[in-house]
């Protein structure tokens, strides 16, 4: 359905080009085969390497027609092309991010960027107000609100099955980070190492990695901001400078009340992501393990499991989903889900048509922008011992 929009619109698919994921990335093929599921998009160009020798072997390693040595020399090529990009996808450090957004942006192309959208709150306000004068889209990959059931939970407290929201609570563990791996640097995967510098990963490495998709899939679950937290951030591990958990209690505009621990050091941990919210009514549950199904609670009734691809669900859950029930769909659909969002967007904009409103749901620059200022306060009430203000600067949500 979504192909059929975008080639309604356009007449052919989405120009991409590709900034990161040279070969040897974990996460530039889940982006590349994500841009593909839907076949929404013409994987047109690339700088996959800020080694231009390590760029071009990989554009030719993925079949990309047209690979660049260095970002700025790409674009200025491909927009003077007849058939050049319309879009550009980053995948690559954080710090690098605001510089590729910027250039991109300014060159009159659309955006689609990992998390987080940049490494401090004013140069993630500046990209998004860049992105809005421009009048261009600027998107982020929180890939865990591209989950159907994660779109039925939002789906199921904004119409009111649970009743006004009193309690959420959010988890993002794993055991990366179990052992002193800094120790022996040289054993330390690339990707491990500048994540691991504050430089490049920014000042809170559990938040800035993880924490900013706690934060992302509880705030589009409820629907609702994050303004004021109680946090506790640091190192668990003796020795270790950077942040590898996160405990922060808090509150939301309406005075709903949650919890979100984040941590790498959870010996064991399979990445567990899941979320929990409770309302007068009733309540929901989801985990990644178990990515298909969401439960949903009331008091004194037996608990009612919803499956991914029934045609009960939501009209936003439906959106998300390719297979029937028992054909189990998991991260990269859900990963797709984004994509194919942002190319429904893009294509919208470059033909001056309205977009499906379904599709407006996907993470934008606004978000990436209130995910720095909740890193700001975890951080500002860990110093202080106190609660922190969420400061937002800024009326879009």
């Amino acid at each position: 359905m979504s192909q059929a929009v975008v080639f309604k619109l356009l007449g052919r698919r989405v120009r991409l080009g590709l900034i990161g994921g040279a070969q040897g990335s974990l996460i530039g093929p889940v982006h590349r085969t994500a841009a593909r599921i839907d076949d929404c998009f013409d994987l047109a160009a690339g700088v996959f390497s800020s080694d231009p020798e390590r760029s071009l072997i990989s554009a030719h390693a993925f079949g990309i027609r047209r690979g660049y040595t260095d970002v700025q020399a790409m674009i200025e090529a491909e927009t003077v092309r007849a058939d050049g990009i319309d879009a550009v996808a980053i995948m690559t450090p954080n710090d690098s991010h605001y510089e590729y957004a910027a250039t991109a942006l300014d060159a009159g192309l659309d955006v689609i960027c990992d998390k987080p959208l940049t490494n401090d709150y004013d140069s993630a306000l500046a990209l998004a107000r860049k992105a809005h004068d421009r009048g261009r889209i600027l998107s982020l990959t929180h890939n865990y609100s591209g989950y159907p059931m994660v779109r039925e939970a939002r789906a199921t407290i904004t119409g009111g099955e649970i009743g006004a929201l009193r309690l959420v609570n959010v988890r993002y563990v794993q055991g990366s980070l179990s052992r002193p791996i800094e120790a022996e640097p040289d054993k330390m995967a690339p990707r491990t190492k500048w994540r691991l510098d504050a430089a490049k990963g920014g000042k809170s490495h559990v938040l800035g990695d993880i924490g900013v998709h706690a934060h992302q899939l509880m705030s589009f679950v409820c629907g609702r901001r994050i303004t004021a937290v109680l946090a506790d951030v640091g190192p668990s591990l003796p020795g270790r400078t950077a942040h590898d958990t996160a405990q922060v209690i808090l509150k939301f505009d309406d005075g709903t009340r949650g919890q979100m621990l984040v941590s790498k050091v959870a010996t064991g941990a399979q990445n567990v992501v899941s979320i929990e919210a409770y309302g007068e009514e009733g309540g929901i549950s989801w985990n990644q393990a178990e990515a298909n199904d969401l439960r949903v609670m009331r008091l004194n009734r037996a608990d009612e499991v919803r499956t991914r691809g029934l045609p009960s669900l939501h009209p936003h859950a439906q959106r998300g989903t390719r297979l029937p029930t028992g054909h189990p769909e998991a991260f990269f659909e859900a990963f797709a889900n984004i994509y194919t969002d942002f190319a429904e967007l893009v294509a919208a904009r470059i033909a001056g048509a309205e977009p499906v409103p379904l599709a407006q749901l996907t993470p934008n620059a606004w978000i990436g922008v209130d995910g720095l200022a909740y890193i700001d306060a975890c951080l500002e009430s860990t110093a202080t011992g106190t609660w922190a203000e969420v400061v937002y600067e800024h009326d879009r949500f």
